[in-house]
């Protein structure tokens, strides 16, 4: 034939392909690239589809990055499919705003919100982000509805929330299926159930923050340990410094709660509640408590966060409140039986337990549990020793108890509670007996940090695994310190959409 008709190929991508093979150059810009990308797909030539994909990963946005993944997935470019779609996963709070997001199909939707990695820091993000969805055409969508809701793991919604939608969701109401759903897994949740589906676990920057502490005086500092790279950064100063205070994470916020600041120029005990933006690395102030609480135990369920016990001066507290950030206030709810000043707590399936503690007498080895449904605390079998100041935490059904202070010397015991079976047992203990320590929890292993030894405030990290039930050194944090307050973040990161580089050039090295 003197003349090929090439079907399906503008006239000017083929114009910049043939200038490509001729010379080794090609400009790509937003105009051309789905064009160029196209045609060079056709014709194989794979310097120019590696252009391509690298001019569109630079351009990926909340706005575009699912019509990206899907015109990758259309050219076969699987690396640019990949990071399309770690994109999604990792920005979903903002791409369930977008248009995109509305056009997916029900298939694409399931698969995305399946998603373990799922960036967000409450399931509301993702229950809500469905809802909208099948509004967009309801008609056709609604139907689908009960499939869709089975990806979304409503097990980590609250009790509130899903009493609410059940009596006010019109989608709902129109598929009795879905209530039905609901309804069991809200039982489920109130009955304190264990959840049948795991966590999300976002593959974001892991840190643990640690705020305030008591060091000759009570210390300002907000440091973090990115897990990851193995080293501590400083970060904002708290507002006014403070030493056994409580901390804890909520809705990708840590809050620091009550503590003392114990100065020389003065001391006082603290009602100051302040929350932390890691993203903007600023503190604010919220609603402060009805009281100031030194040595406070802080722990956070359904998306409520929890003061207890602690002391203002001589007074020594049985009571508890209740934060709510949404409204920015606080609540009482029913005292413990107990006053508890350095009282561990810890939250699992969805039932508060208070831990030890001083009752300005003696030290204390009783522990009681919060029932929100009903208000009310009962006691549960007591640990083997008393205990005041140590770290607590919670990892799957136990809730472990690490050192702390009896009365007459820092302990270096450990010993978990089995919520399912109300029975304590020793695990191995830490290398130096302390009180005043942190604990948390980060990839299955318990994190314990400082403390003080009777003699020395101590920097020391220690890391416990319980499938070994063994400790291993951490690294150090930047100074010995006490009664600090420490959390776990999973860091949103934040989005630059201002692309610097609308085009890109290559250039082919001479044959």
């Amino acid at each position: 034939m003197t003349r090929v008709k090439l079907q399906g190929v503008s006239p000017t991508s083929m114009a910049r392909l043939l200038y490509f093979m001729y010379t080794g150059q090609v400009r790509v810009t937003e105009i051309t690239v789905c064009s160029l990308l196209s045609a060079a797909t056709m014709f194989q030539v794979s310097n120019v589809i590696d252009a391509c994909c690298v001019f569109l990963e630079r351009q990926l946005d909340p706005t575009n990055a699912i019509g990206i993944a899907n015109f990758a997935e259309q050219h076969g470019c699987q690396s640019l499919y990949q990071k399309a779609n770690q994109f999604i996963v990792q920005h979903f709070s903002q791409i369930c705003q977008e248009e995109e997001f509305l056009q997916l199909s029900a298939i694409q939707l399931i698969t995305l919100v399946r998603k373990d990695e799922l960036n967000v820091q409450e399931e509301r993000e993702v229950y809500n982000a469905v809802l909208k969805w099948v509004k967009y055409n309801e008609e056709a969508r609604g139907p689908k509805m009960e499939h869709i809701l089975h990806a979304v793991r409503c097990q980590y919604l609250t009790p509130n929330f899903l009493r609410e939608q059940m009596k006010n969701c019109d989608v709902l109401k129109k598929v009795p299926a879905c209530r039905e759903y609901l309804a069991q897994i809200f039982k489920d949740l109130t009955l304190h159930k264990k959840p049948i589906v795991k966590e999300r676990t976002p593959n974001t920057r892991r840190v643990i923050y640690i705020a305030g502490g008591f060091l000759k005086h009570s210390l300002d500092v907000l440091e973090g340990y990115n897990v990851d790279e193995k080293t501590w950064t400083q970060h904002a100063k708290l507002i006014v410094p403070r030493s056994g205070l409580g901390g804890a994470f909520l809705k990708g916020m840590f809050y620091a709660v009550g503590g003392r600041n114990n100065s020389p120029e003065k001391t006082y005990d603290s009602d100051w509640v302040d929350r932390y933006n890691p993203v903007m690395d600023q503190w604010r102030t919220c609603s402060p408590m009805s009281m100031p609480r030194h040595r406070v135990g802080v722990a956070v369920m359904d998306g409520l966060l929890y003061a207890v016990g602690g002391s203002a001066g001589a007074e020594y507290h049985n009571s508890v409140e209740c934060y709510d950030p949404e409204h920015d206030a606080w609540s009482n709810v029913k005292p413990m039986h107990i006053k508890r000043l350095g009282v561990g707590v810890a939250v699992v399936n969805r039932l508060l337990y208070a831990i030890g503690g001083f009752d300005g007498v003696d030290r204390l080895n009783s522990v009681e549990c919060y029932h929100p449904e009903n208000d009310e605390w009962t006691m549960v079998s007591s640990m083997k020793c008393s205990r005041s100041g140590a770290g607590v935490a919670n990892l799957g059904q136990y809730i472990y108890v690490v050192g702390g202070y009896d009365g007459t010397r820092q302990l270096n015991s450990v010993e978990r509670y089995d919520t399912e079976k109300d029975t304590w047992e020793f695990v191995s203990s830490v290398t130096i007996a302390r009180s005043a320590l942190s604990v948390t929890v980060l990839d299955g292993k318990l994190y314990a940090m400082g403390g003080y030894d009777g003699e020395h405030f101590l920097s020391i990290v220690e890391i416990y695994d319980p499938a070994k039930d063994t400790w291993e050194q951490g690294v150090a944090m930047t100074s010995g310190r006490s009664g600090h307050a420490s959390a776990v973040s999973y860091h949103q990161c934040p989005i630059h959409c201002d692309h610097l580089d609308h085009n890109i050039s290559l250039e082919k090295p001479p044959s």
